[in-house]
């Protein structure tokens, strides 16, 4: 062999031939390489051949002719042609019927085949269209090991193992489902005979799932990526020849998967087993080719090494110059290759996909630094054969499926994962040859696709790459938190190296003209493979997305592309000088933070494209609006604004300004120290910081206490309708709309049209991401919650038994914590970095200031998809709560995103967004913002919330919306009543809108009256569904965990609306004391039913239970806080009723001691001077308002009194025909016209708040008029 040669400084003397320090050219053409002797004796020529063809010292003779491709290949036939079939495997025991594809090719029985199996690229990738599929293949093996790969493109339910022709397929029963049928499915994490048992794994598209069978001892397992899953079956039956087990497949509808039976090398081979399917004879010779080539190209590699045998070998002798070798050998090994693979075409697969694609990987290497010129070389040599098309057309195919399976190893970061099979594709696509084969091939986007796929990991996963975890208060030791902080850092510097190769193939793409007549534009060929993958997902946004769909990380990466090239710019000079943009002078930075000028190409949003066909708009679906609203004469327009225009001059804050926006502005506080679960520190790329995944904003409402009750409380009825109001706050300045400049704008890629795609990307693709990532915070927290209260009680127990089912809880709550902790660690590796959240940011100043602009044209406004909206308001939200912090709360509204406030204040009622759903994603949205100070702060200075917002709450308070409201007012008006000082929330009230909605209730009495009568409506349902469910527990005497969480919702929503009321009784007192009492005679009926069931539950300590939140104790169960706006009310009117503009009018004391129950009602006000408030407010500043109401109850009580006594005087009568029929307590002083059924004047009044029909027969009322004695009042 060649290492057996003789050595000078540890190399072959062979090698002295590449040692050239001349200047000779080189021409292959000619070759004209001799034999030379040095002064040692010893042929340099013909050892160097030696040491690339891997022979013996001396087994080449001297060379009399020159070293041509002839001489190469005779030395190839001579010595290497006798060892091809080397490769000599036992066969015995598998059995493979002709099938029609070829002796010894496994394909898929046709006449097995139960459902609809779609072959979607041959030759097995497989797709099911039915409910569910199977098949088996037309091999069967009864004796050996055996073993076939299957690379899972979708994670859904399949069943993959083995069964036997006996094995029955029907729409419902698969493969696993029977005698002599075995299957595993990872879904369901279950292994199938019959019967499921748990087995394995969860899987994740991208996996390879090992099927084996070893009929030696009987006995099946399955391997999930190269790790055994144990065994799974043991002991099936014997077969014989005539009768095995075939390989078989069930596939649910829409999964997909691709099986390998050997035609192409296993992924993860597995020792002893054999793969179903024999390897091509001739791949053992083919790899001893490739072997020659690559010792060749070690040869150049010695000479531009650095090393001191080099040196040394350098003052040797002169023979030839290593390009004079290179290319006849290269050129021979070639020549050999090619017509063996012309030779075997069955084979040619094979070997593209093992031995030519470890060849490049070698050459190029998989680590950086790349060898580019080796790799050149032999691409030069390559692409003189016409068969190498072929070749390269399965390496392209096998490095696109390779990124889709690669997984990441922690101890191979950076360069782990897909990163070295992208680092290869990009560089091959370079050369426009090849980039123009993939162009043409009919599985471009496919293969597209599998380059931008990155597989996630599961649970065991995570726990390879982070083996130690670590959080704030967990007993781990101090290491561990070093530890995971290596860990998450080298998993970010992976994740980066593959993001910019993923920019980099996108480039390549973006910059290549297809050769097509009539010319196209650069971009032309991105543009279509980006709707083309939106089309195909368009739907996955639903719980229940379209079959067929791989993971959502091609649109995570496409994202992730698009958003780097829009905000830190191309990175490439010559793109911008075909790219069009708004602005051509600022190629250097993003478009997201040029400023000034800003534009926006109307036409966007008036095209029906494929993608966008069954796309909302926020006007309704787009073939009712081109209908109703045709906008024919205006897709050729180019509407303009100046950045800022929609804002406030003083607060204005652009990319222009002195005062950047947060997003270019640098901020040097460690907010990595703020950050909350699961870790305290920021894990590191190599250029930027990563930062805490978020929460879904689509769940933003889980913020709001009862954010919840959506999906637990059927909607009240209500009559009440929603208000409209104008939504043009101010004209808009410095924007104008204008032709398009140029037809050439209608086919050149537009930096517009990637943020449009960027939106629907993030939509469909990072949302779902972040709601699952806002999940495992949430989970996290609570679990670390449980795990402390845990720990707790293990310390205050002594029982024996107590302690080892305390110690068995808190072990399953510390597990949940750590994988809790490795998924949001992972997220914030996959998903932030510092230039994300930059990009994200500007992304929404874009977003937002291009939807108030054309929020002034109602043509154009309702046309707006309305994923815009959506990924508008999530992008902000996701923002908003990263942890550790984008900027500071502080600013982060107020340097760049007023705009924002502006918008959702002036949109969530806005009658032209026809889904409700959108306006309630807007509201909620100020739900949750006004409950932190320093966004309540942003809301106080916009002049469009404080002249439109009191307002537009007080409509929009209607069924539907009436929770988020609630919130924002109660949020707005803390601190104005007895039930707001606790605990000192007045101090983070609002200072401002307390007062304007003052002036907006007795501005418009009106709305304020149909707002109060739809609180008094929502306060009485809220309290009758509380008493029917604290009443269904009792009749059972358990409190289930729904019924629990609903009551204390439901608990909460009361305390708030029964704080309104509080508001209104100390703002607005004259609605109560003044004109008629049915104000106050509703207020008094609910301040009584509420005390009377709060006060007079049959069971006290069960009725605390059933308010018990999850981990409380009872004694936090707190009934101050309903009892404490009951109080406030009743002393907000006894103090107004002091004003001598009150005193003549409505009584309070009257009202109160006319009800029903006066022995209810003393009680009830006995309870609340009785009850414990030194536990819920600071200092003494209740006492004076408890003596009025202790003064008032004494009043009530001496009113009741000499009502008895005057009672009991005049003697008890029978029911007067006079007296009204619905309270009983008043004379029939009215009648409905014109049916003449008569009541009292309130009970008619009230009853009309909701319903303009007759409460006896249901008629019409036209009129109502009232009776005082004998004359008739209209």
């Amino acid at each position: 062999m060649a290492e057996d040669s003789l050595r000078i400084g540890g190399l072959s003397s062979g090698l002295a031939v590449i040692l050239n320090s001349g200047d000779g050219k080189e021409n292959p053409s000619k070759p004209h390489l001799v034999s030379y002797s040095d002064e040692f004796g010893q042929q340099s020529v013909e050892r160097a051949l030696e040491y690339v063809f891997g022979l013996p010292n001396k087994s080449l003779g001297p060379l009399s002719s020159p070293v041509d491709s002839s001489l190469v290949r005779s030395i190839i036939k001579n010595y290497l042609f006798s060892d091809s079939d080397s490769l000599v495997s036992n066969r015995d025991g598998v059995c493979i019927s002709d099938n029609g594809s070829g002796p010894g090719v496994i394909s898929l029985e046709k006449f097995s085949i139960c459902g609809e199996i779609r072959i979607v690229k041959p030759p097995l990738l497989l797709e099911s269209l039915a409910v569910f599929s199977s098949a088996r293949a037309n091999a069967y093996v009864w004796k050996g090991k055996w073993m076939y790969e299957v690379i899972l493109e979708t994670s859904g339910i399949q069943q993959l193992g083995w069964a036997t022709i006996s094995c029955p397929f029907t729409d419902r029963k698969g493969v696993g489902d029977a005698d002599d049928s075995y299957a595993f499915d990872g879904r369901r994490v279950r292994k199938w005979n019959k019967e499921a048992e748990p087995y394995g794994q969860p899987w994740v598209a991208g996996d390879v799932i090992g099927c084996c069978i070893d009929l030696a001892h009987d006995e099946i397992s399955f391997y999930r990526n190269g790790v055994s899953l144990g065994v799974a079956f043991s002991g099936i039956r014997k077969m014989g020849p005539g009768f095995g087990y075939h390989p078989a497949v069930s596939l649910s509808q829409g999964e997909r998967c691709e099986l390998n039976f050997g035609a192409r090398p296993f992924k993860y081979p597995i020792d002893g087993y054999h793969p179903l399917q024999a390897p091509p004879s001739s791949s053992s010779f083919v790899k001893q080719l490739l072997d020659c080539l690559s010792r060749l190209l070690d040869m150049q590699s010695v000479e531009r090494a650095e090393h001191s045998s080099v040196e040394r070998l350098r003052r040797l002798k002169r023979f030839v110059s290593l390009e004079e070798l290179f290319y006849p050998v290269s050129h021979g090994i070639c020549e050999e290759f090619f017509s063996v693979v012309e030779a075997d075409c069955q084979g040619a697969e094979y070997i593209g996909w093992g031995p030519l694609l470890l060849f490049f990987m070698g050459v190029f290497g998989v680590r950086a630094p790349h060898d580019w010129l080796s790799l050149d070389r032999v691409l030069d040599v390559f692409l003189e054969f016409q068969g190498s098309h072929v070749m390269f057309e399965h390496i392209i195919n096998a490095l696109s499926c390779a990124c889709k399976t690669a997984s990441l190893v922690l101890t191979e970061c950076p360069y782990s994962g897909s990163y070295s099979y992208l680092a290869l594709v990009c560089h091959l696509l370079r050369r426009e040859q090849l980039m123009v084969l993939w162009w043409k091939s009919s599985d471009f986007g496919f293969l597209f696709e599998g380059f931008l796929s990155r597989k996630s990991p599961n649970r065991q996963d995570l726990q390879c790459m982070i083996p130690s975890v670590w959080w704030p208060g967990s007993c781990e030791d101090v290491s561990t938190e070093s530890s995971m902080l290596l860990a998450t850092t080298a998993l970010s510097d992976a994740v980066s190296k593959i993001e910019e190769k993923h920019r980099d193939l996108c480039l390549l793409v973006i910059q290549f003209i297809p050769p097509l007549s009539p010319p196209q534009f650069p971009g032309s060929v991105f543009r279509t493979f980006v709707q083309n993958l939106l089309l195909k997902y368009r739907g996955a946004d639903r719980n229940m997305p379209p079959p067929g769909i791989l993971s959502n990380s091609v649109l995570v990466s496409l994202y992730t592309v698009i958003l780097h090239f829009l905000s830190e710019g191309f990175g490439m000079g010559d793109i911008c000088g075909w790219l069009k943009s708004c602005d051509s002078s600022g190629h250097d930075i993003g478009f997201l933070h040029r400023g000034g000028c800003q534009s926006f190409p109307i036409g966007l949003f008036l095209k029906n494209d494929p993608h966008r066909a069954e796309l909302s708009r926020l006007g309704g679906s787009f073939s009712h609006l081109s209908k109703s609203h045709p906008m024919h004469d205006q897709e050729a327009e180019v509407i303009r604004w100046e950045e800022g225009c929609m804002d406030d001059e003083e607060t204005r804050v652009t990319h222009l300004t002195k005062q950047k926006p947060c997003c270019c502005s640098c901020y040097d506080m460690e907010f990595t120290k703020c950050s909350k679960y699961p870790i305290r520190t920021t894990t590191k790329s190599s250029r930027h910081h990563c930062s805490a995944i978020p929460e879904r904003s689509a769940q933003v409402a889980a913020e709001c206490s009862t954010g919840s009750l959506n999906e637990e409380i059927s909607d009240k009825p209500s009559s009440s309708d929603q208000s409209e109001s104008e939504f043009g706050y101010r004209p808009v300045q410095h924007m104008r709309t204008v032709p398009r400049d140029s037809d050439l704008a209608s086919t050149t890629l537009r930096e517009e049209e990637l943020l449009d795609a960027l939106l629907l990307l993030y939509h469909i693709g990072l949302a779902p991401n972040f709601k699952q990532a806002s999940y495992y915070m949430s989970h996290q927290s609570q679990s670390i919650s449980l795990l402390e209260e845990t720990d707790k009680q293990i310390r205050e127990r002594a029982c024996k038994e107590q302690l080892k089912r305390l110690k068995e809880t808190r072990n399953n709550y510390r597990e949940e914590v750590i994988d809790c902790v490795r998924h949001c660690a992972w997220y914030r590796v996959s998903l932030f970095s510092r230039w994300k959240q930059r990009g994200m940011y500007a992304t929404c100043m874009w977003v937002v200031q291009l939807l108030l602009v054309l929020s002034k044209l109602d043509s154009v406004f309702i046309y707006i998809p309305e994923f815009y909206l959506e990924a508008l308001v999530d992008c902000f939200h996701v923002l908003r709560k990263s942890d550790p912090p984008f900027v500071p709360p502080t600013i982060f509204i107020k340097q760049g995103l007023t705009s924002f406030v502006t918008f959702v204040i002036t949109h969530f009622n806005d009658p032209r967004i026809s889904s409700a759903d959108l306006r309630d994603l807007l509201l909620q949205s100020i739900s949750v913002l006004v409950q932190y100070r320093e966004y309540l702060a942003a809301f106080e200075s916009n002049e469009v919330a404080k002249q439109r917002m009191p307002k537009a709450l007080l409509s929009a308070f209607d069924n539907r919306s009436w929770i988020p409201v609630t919130n924002i007012l109660l949020r707005l008006c803390k601190g104005s009543g007895f039930g707001s000082s606790k605990h000192g929330e007045s101090s983070s009230s609002s200072i401002i809108f307390p007062g304007l909605l003052r002036e907006a209730c007795i501005s418009d009495e009106e709305l304020f009256s149909a707002f109060l009568n739809r609180l008094f409506n929502t306060l009485s349902w809220t309290m009758t569904e509380f008493s029917v469910s604290i009443r269904e527990m009792q009749e059972k005497y358990q409190v289930l965990e729904f019924q629990q969480r609903k009551c204390c919702v439901i608990f909460d929503l009361s305390c708030n609306l029964a704080r309104l009321l509080e508001f209104c009784t100390h703002e607005i007192p004259q609605a109560f004391l003044s004109g008629p009492d049915t104000n106050l005679r509703r207020l008094t009926e609910l301040i009584v039913f509420i005390l009377n069931y709060i006060t007079s539950a049959s069971d006290v300590e069960f009725f605390d239970l059933s308010l018990r939140r999850h981990g409380q104790s009872l004694e936090k169960v707190n009934r101050g806080m309903i009892l404490a706006p009951l109080v406030g009310i009743i002393v907000n009117l006894l103090d107004a009723s002091t004003d001598s503009k009150f005193k003549e009018h409505n009584d309070i004391v009257g009202v109160f001691a006319n009800m029903d129950c006066p022995e209810t009602m003393h009680y009830g006000l006995q309870y609340m001077l009785e009850y414990n408030w030194a536990t819920s407010f600071r200092g003494e500043a209740y006492v004076p308002k408890l003596c009025r109401l202790e003064n008032f109850l004494a009043l009530l009580i001496s009113h009741t009194d000499s009502k008895k006594i005057e009672g009991l005087e005049c003697g008890e009568n029978d029911a007067d025909d006079g007296m009204c029929c619905i309270c009983y307590a008043s004379e029939a002083d009215a009648q409905f016209i014109p049916c003449s059924h008569s009541s009292c004047y309130v009970c008619i009044t009230r009853h009309l708040l909701n319903c303009q029909r007759c409460f006896f027969c249901n008629a019409t009322v036209l009129e109502v008029v009232r009776t005082i004695e004998n004359t008739v009042e209209r």
